[in-house]
């Protein structure tokens, strides 16, 4: 048995981790700068998949293999490296979304979400509220007399 092997499976998170922290920095994924939200999202998985993890530990359902985990366990029997896993998939999860998020707009040429302005309507992609009244399709222009429906031309 390797000195290395005890500690794979937190080596493996930890490589996880690096694989994924460049999308912060050079991709502008934007998940550690917002902390309070990334506490929001991972309280329920942390929670939930704690629990069911012990429940299944417990119930004999699984085990660990104890040469390829370090040994220190949070309580019920599970291992710190399963806490771990916990933490660190959702935020590779939430990093890769991030990524994606900032250069899908730029790839497709869509900004938000926003369907691409037509070549020959530059304002096509300005949104109604922001056009002058007379290019809003809701509203007539408030400087033109009302039209009345009944008066046939």
């Amino acid at each position: 048995m390797s000195a290395l092997d005890r500690y794979q499976y937190l080596l493996l998170m930890a490589g996880c981790l690096m694989i994924t922290l460049p999308l912060e920095w050079v991709m502008g994924a934007r998940v550690y700068r917002r902390v309070r939200a990334l506490i929001f999202a991972l309280l329920p998985v942390v929670i939930i998949f704690s629990i069911w993890d012990i429940a299944g530990i417990l119930r004999e359902h699984w085990s660990y293999n104890p040469r390829y985990v370090s040994g220190l366990q949070l309580g019920l029997g599970m291992p710190v490296e399963e806490l771990v896993f916990f933490i660190v998939v959702p935020i590779c999860g939430l990093l890769t979304y991030g990524a994606v998020g900032r250069v899908l707009p730029l790839v497709t040429g869509r900004a938000s979400g926003r369907p691409r302005p037509h070549p020959d309507r530059p304002d096509a992609e300005r949104p109604a509220s922001e056009r002058p009244a007379s290019e809003r399709p809701d509203r007539p222009d408030p400087d033109q007399p009302a039209r009345d429906q009944d008066a046939r031309a």
